[in-house]
């Protein structure tokens, strides 16, 4: 028997390779999700869909942290 409901999907593994390495780096720097979605403009909540792989991150949103976080893009890939 089939539901209406959509079936929940796994993150896609890069999405939550790119993700574990901006929380990394967070915790590093000893900075919370709320500090580092201030800098972003964004709330807490996204940045915790971001470090979750539940949400995929722009490139220019990648940027954006790559910069609060002081790494190069490059760091997440």
């Amino acid at each position: 028997m089939s539901s209406n409901l959509p079936a929940r999907r796994r993150p896609d593994p890069i999405d939550s390779h790119v993700g574990q390495k901006i929380r990394m780096q967070r915790l590093l720097l000893h900075m919370s999700q709320t500090e580092l979605a201030k800098a972003l403009g964004v709330t807490y909540q996204q940045v915790q869909k971001y470090e979750n792989g539940r949400t995929r991150v722009s490139a220019s949103r990648l940027q954006a942290i790559a910069n609060v976080l002081e790494v190069p893009l490059t760091f997440f890939l």
